[in-house]
């Protein structure tokens, strides 16, 4: 890498438009700050940071798994400025992760295939490409950083940062990946509710999603966080994520976080309750485009249609989230919830 990359990206901070200028690869290069916080640029869009003394959390912040979620975007970009410029200083190591620089450039969701369907090996299926390419390398980096340190006493997270692509009844919500018996955490649940997020999915099964990947591999505390809608760069609303990016510079610059008592009624939480995946042409929702993520339907009422199959809701108050007809073949075109049954799995 060139010696006024190095500079530049010291001087200014700005790593997403180094990021964006080298859609699928840069060079890695690193240098330190004054401050002692060494940078390691790892490839396009991947930047690690470590302090000369850090605590015991290792953290990955990822945003533009999908191209065109801006807001998440926006606030790393932020913080990775302020790092870099020496108004934020970090307490524990930091890995951010900007997905899909092509997709951010043509302001899509992806290029040619979901990058958060890709994970967990999911990229070595079928004809490669370069999201498949990108999902493996982005393996191997959260790899690379989490087992740079070893310990029990280490707490590994990874927030992944997403917008959806339609309005929400809940602005705001995360899904916590399946953790195969294992019990939710309440910290975690506080942690969300400091970002202003207090509606939650807990999954019942694998996935190829990032957060899972890290889940599920590394035992990490990890998250796909929906902090609002899709919009273009400049047209947020950042006021409306100012918890969020607040409750971050106190997770990266700070030892511990404070929260006050849990309380299961500061909550909305809900079970998955099953996924509906697109294996026909002929695919339709009944509800219009419009249909607000959370919207609940009465026992009996169509929710797709597969080809010759229909789905209809099985109990009352079946919501849908994430519908989305144009999937392709195979993948998950929808998911719906239902109130959590069990609030006993939680430590």
């Amino acid at each position: 890498m060139s010696t006024m990359t190095t500079t530049n990206l010291a001087t200014s901070g700005d790593f997403l438009s180094i990021t964006r200028n080298h859609e699928w690869h840069l060079d890695p290069f690193e240098f330190t700050l004054e401050n002692g916080t060494h940078v390691s640029v790892k490839d396009t869009g991947v930047i690690e940071f470590t302090p000369p003394r850090y605590g015991k959390k290792d953290i990955v912040l990822s945003s533009a798994i999908h191209g065109n979620e801006t807001a998440p975007i926006e606030i790393c970009d932020e913080l990775i400025q302020n790092i870099i410029k020496g108004k934020l200083t970090l307490a524990h190591r930091v890995l951010f992760i900007f997905g899909n620089p092509a997709s951010i450039n043509i302001a899509k969701r992806f290029v040619e295939e979901n990058l958060n369907r890709l994970f967990c090996g999911a990229h070595k299926a079928g004809e490669q490409n370069n999201e498949k390419i990108r999902a493996e390398k982005l393996e191997n980096y959260v790899s690379d950083f989490f087992n740079k340190e070893a310990g029990e006493d280490r707490k590994r997270i990874h927030y992944d940062l997403h917008t959806a692509i339609r309005d929400s009844k809940n602005e705001k919500f995360a899904v916590y990946p399946f953790l195969h018996g294992k019990p939710w955490k309440k910290e975690e649940l506080s942690f969300l509710l400091s970002c202003g997020v207090n509606t939650v999915m807990m999954m019942k099964s694998a996935a190829t999603t990032f957060s899972y990947f890290s889940s599920s591999t590394f035992g990490a505390d990890a998250f796909t966080i929906e902090l609002g809608k899709v919009r273009p760069f400049g047209e947020n609303d950042m006021s409306r994520f100012e918890k969020a990016k607040q409750s971050l510079i106190q997770l990266i610059s700070q030892h511990e976080m404070q929260y006050p008592a849990f309380n299961f009624d500061d909550f909305e939480l809900f079970d998955v309750y099953r996924t509906i995946n697109r294996t026909e042409q002929n695919f339709s929702f009944p509800f219009s485009d419009s249909a607000a993520n959370f919207t609940g339907f009465a026992k009996g009422a169509l929710l797709a249609t597969d080809g010759n199959t229909e789905y209809f809701a099985d109990v009352d108050g079946e919501a849908i989230i994430f519908p989305n007809a144009k999937v392709a073949l195979g993948q998950r075109a929808l998911l719906t919830v239902i109130p959590l049954q069990n609030k006993t799995d939680f430590v």
